[in-house]
């Protein structure tokens, strides 16, 4: 009779350790499945990023970044480089800020906003002219007397570019307005506020048979490269890391290519 005790009882404790297993095991498993999970939760990043990229940085969120990140979703900014750094200096969160020159971009090392700041992408300036040219505009010359010429302002990149440009050539230019961004120089020579602009060569490309491009002597004299950092507030470093490494890829490089960016090895 003893013996049949003994031998239920080391049964029992048996089972009672089994099921103590079982529930430190599974109370594991949902401690890493839920690890997962939060690792695939939805990150929104805040990329800041010059006007000139407004084409080329949301395609390589779709065809590059989310196939292997499909739980990223990017919020994009896109101004002239200086009225990105002035808005980070006001406390504008963001988590990536890439500029179209390097001057705003140390404007932001200098400030504490950024601190790895690598180069990704180089442009130059080229002139356009509404389809079809009505003011018959052959260059930066004498053509460009009484007529609309319409540039970047120069605090914005593409405005430096232009005043240097026109220093290398030892031209003088009028412009009738200076923008803010080189979209907005794009826009009127599109819808024919203004018989001439200069802008980047990427947006020329990106205006299609709305406008003419007519090519600049001594343009690859001045070329403007683009940095990107992440700022120094983020809160999701690892996605941010993520997306400057999709535009750095050779994926992105391919896309920066088709829109009409240079390599930053080539630009320099």
């Amino acid at each position: 009779m003893k013996k049949s005790l003994r031998l239920l009882f080391a049964t029992l404790a048996a089972g009672a350790l089994a099921l103590c297993g079982c529930s430190s095991s599974q109370e594991h498993t949902t401690s890493s499945d839920n690890k997962k999970d939060d690792a695939k939760a939805p990150v929104t990043l805040t990329v800041f990023a010059a006007a000139s990229l407004n084409k080329a940085f949301p395609d390589i969120v779709d065809k590059v970044l989310k196939k292997d990140h499909p739980h990223i979703d990017v919020n994009f900014s896109f101004e002239g480089s200086s009225t990105l750094v002035d808005q980070l200096n006001s406390g504008a969160p963001a988590d990536v800020f890439a500029s179209a020159d390097e001057k705003n971009m140390t404007k932001a090392t200098d400030a504490h906003l950024v601190s790895d700041v690598t180069l990704f992408a180089a442009n130059v300036l080229t002139l356009i002219v509404p389809a079809g040219n009505r003011a018959n505009i052959t260059g930066l010359n004498d053509s460009l007397d009484g007529k609309k010429l319409v540039v970047c302002a120069p605090q914005v990149p593409c405005g430096n570019a232009t005043k240097q440009l026109s220093e290398q050539l030892n031209v003088q230019l009028s412009p009738v307005s200076e923008e803010q961004k080189v979209t907005d120089v794009r826009a009127k020579v599109e819808n024919g506020q203004a018989d001439a602009g200069l802008v980047y060569v990427t947006d020329a490309k990106a205006a299609g048979n709305k406008v003419q491009i007519i090519d600049v002597d001594g343009s690859d004299k001045v070329v403007n490269m683009y940095p990107i950092s992440m700022v120094n507030t983020s809160k999701h470093t690892k996605e941010a890391k993520a997306f400057i490494a999709a535009v750095k890829s050779p994926e992105g490089q391919k896309i920066l290519e088709k829109y009409g960016f240079r390599s930053p090895t080539a630009g320099s």
